[in-house]
């Protein structure tokens, strides 16, 4: 099965790290104008350096911090002055996380610290669908995909509070929006990872379980390993592909089997 998106314009939040960086570069490579978007400068500049376009493909890298919807508005206008097509053809929403913070009693988190986590995660996909849809129905085209976690159907290993309920929202927006936008011709989905140790704050997390709770995890996991970032950039590649284009509304768990 071939997949290809030459020509299309593309948007990635939080492209640097793991699963933004795979899946920015990996529309790249087939052919794909991405417009990358993070707030770490460096990292950006490491996802341009490390891409291998073809086809046409390109990175463009942009500062934008999704939590401000002004900034995401002027960034979406940039991208769809370099569209073809007037509008932002596919936009996938990564940037997320738990912003460095650990799991604490309920009583003793703060207020500012809940509101990050769903500032990053929940609104930043609300701003980026919001932004990008004027478009897309102009286009009568579109692809919206929302990067969410296993964590929106099972307790989350992290054991954040608003980690867990920003991810399980993420998935009654991408439902709830799919219904609003189908009759246009765009379609919403979700991709649902399993655990993999891709940014800082996962890492820590994984080297906190030692050996003997590394061991326990991975045998938890049907297909005994951990997941890597193109396993879920390829689920990517699927729903923003003419091939799911009478699929809408779903989220895939891609987890190995757990």
């Amino acid at each position: 099965m071939e997949i290809g998106f030459e020509g299309r314009t593309v948007i990635v939040t939080g492209a640097v790290r793991g699963i933004g960086q795979e899946i920015a570069q990996a529309f790249a490579a087939r052919g794909a104008a991405v417009h990358a978007w993070d707030i770490l400068a460096d990292g950006l500049e490491q996802t341009r350096a490390g891409a291998s376009p073809a086809k046409g493909g390109r990175i463009v890298p942009h500062l934008v911090d999704v939590t401000d919807f002004a900034a995401v508005k002027t960034a979406v206008g940039v991208a769809e002055s370099d569209s073809a097509s007037g509008a932002v053809d596919i936009a996938v929403h990564v940037a997320g996380g738990v912003k460095g913070q650990s799991k604490r009693p309920i009583e003793e988190v703060d207020i500012e610290d809940w509101r990050a986590i769903q500032a990053v995660n929940l609104d930043g996909a609300f701003h980026l669908a919001k932004a990008v849809a004027p478009g897309m129905k102009r286009a009568e085209s579109g692809r919206i995909i929302v990067i969410s976690s296993g964590a929106a159907f099972n307790v989350s290993l992290t054991g954040i509070h608003s980690y867990g309920t920003a991810k399980s929202a993420q998935v009654g927006f991408v439902r709830q929006l799919s219904a609003e936008l189908g009759p246009f011709g765009i379609t919403v989905n979700s991709v649902a990872p399993g655990f993999m140790p891709t940014s800082p704050d996962y890492v820590r997390q994984w080297d906190s379980y030692g050996p003997d709770g590394q061991a326990a995890l991975v045998n938890r996991i049907a297909m005994r390993r951990i997941g890597r970032p193109a396993d879920i950039a390829h689920a990517v590649m699927f729903f923003a592909s003419d091939y799911a284009d009478w699929v809408t509304g779903q989220t895939l768990r891609v987890s190995g089997g757990v």
